[in-house]
């Protein structure tokens, strides 16, 4: 790790003019700055600290939904009792990721911000060829140990997934993004890798995320979040999935699903042909299931993957008869 300055920030609009600086990065629960410096594949040359900002923090909760302050930390969220009513996939999203250590320092903008924990990109020593460290190097992952890697969103430029839960349940129930100067749907804020996989999201030179709203529905209240992994805890998933269900007043016949899906792609995955295909449908297991599967549409496997495109229509069935009361 290389030395560099360190400057607090008085204020968003001090700190976004302090992070247009080349070599800046912003600083706040620091659970991912470390990690990356630490393993060099980040060397900020300005450490920028928001820890402290005023106003960036609280939790509101009302009848048109919720804001979550970006400083607001993961375990401060996931345990929110209002959260845990109107928006429990979310609430359990956070409760599901990383450790109870990290859950009480992490922030919630720095969530969204997480880089993915590809084990290629991670080990810039060994392995110098990464798209995301150094654009047009080259992606060592395809053609080396993909298990981990995503099957949805690759290109022939990166395959890395996204690591994280949060995003998977903001993108299910239509969250927005904030910063000083615009709202962006979080079906927009992550970007494909395509070409230029070091670019992950929409945010500019300076751009500070300030909050997230999630506007209240019924399938937001009435949701689950659902992920599998090697391990019982402090581990990514294979696959998860965010769902969210309402039904007509028949209790039979869906009004409105929401399906997103954690794991298995480069970016947080919105399903929406099993989302299509189950609205106005009644909710059976054999339609589910045959719905579930069209969450693999497109899917490319890199060998060692190839059983998220399996797993990853089960953990979607799985979450959907959950909310329906069928399993």
């Amino acid at each position: 790790m290389r030395n560099f300055s360190y400057v607090r920030a008085n204020s968003p609009t001090e700190a976004s003019q302090a992070a247009q600086q080349a070599g800046a990065m912003i600083f706040a629960g620091g659970t991912t700055l470390l990690d990356l410096a630490k393993c060099g594949v980040t060397e900020p040359e300005t450490v920028i600290d928001i820890v402290n900002l005023s106003g960036m923090s609280g939790i509101t909760v009302d009848a048109a939904g919720a804001t979550i302050g970006a400083l607001a930390r993961m375990s401060e969220v996931a345990d929110h009792k209002d959260i845990r009513v109107a928006f429990p996939a979310v609430s359990e999203s956070l409760s599901l990721a990383a450790s109870a250590q990290l859950r009480n320092m992490a922030t919630i903008g720095g969530n969204l911000l997480q880089r993915t924990r590809c084990s290629y990109f991670r080990d810039p020593g060994a392995f110098p060829a990464c798209n995301k460290r150094s654009p047009g190097s080259g992606c060592s992952a395809i053609g080396g140990v993909t298990r981990n890697h995503a099957v949805l969103g690759t290109s022939e430029a990166c395959i890395a997934s996204y690591p994280g839960d949060l995003a998977v349940a903001l993108i299910a129930f239509d969250a927005v993004v904030e910063t000083g100067s615009r709202k962006i749907a979080t079906g927009d804020f992550f970007l494909l890798p395509g070409d230029t996989p070091n670019k992950e999201t929409v945010l500019q030179r300076g751009e500070i995320i300030t909050a997230i709203t999630i506007p209240a529905s019924v399938a937001a209240r009435n949701s689950t979040y659902i992920k599998v992994r090697d391990r019982q805890s402090y581990e990514f998933a294979a696959a998860s999935a965010a769902v969210g269900l309402e039904l007509e007043a028949d209790g039979r016949t869906i009004r409105d699903i929401r399906v997103a899906l954690g794991g298995v792609a480069t970016k947080p995955w919105r399903a929406r042909a099993v989302e299509q295909m189950l609205i106005g449908k009644a909710l059976a297991a054999e339609t589910v299931e045959k719905a579930s599967r069209l969450a693999m549409e497109g899917a490319v496997d890199h060998g060692g993957n190839s059983y998220k495109i399996e797993l990853a229509p089960r953990v979607v069935a799985r979450a959907i008869l959950q909310m329906g009361g069928l399993a």
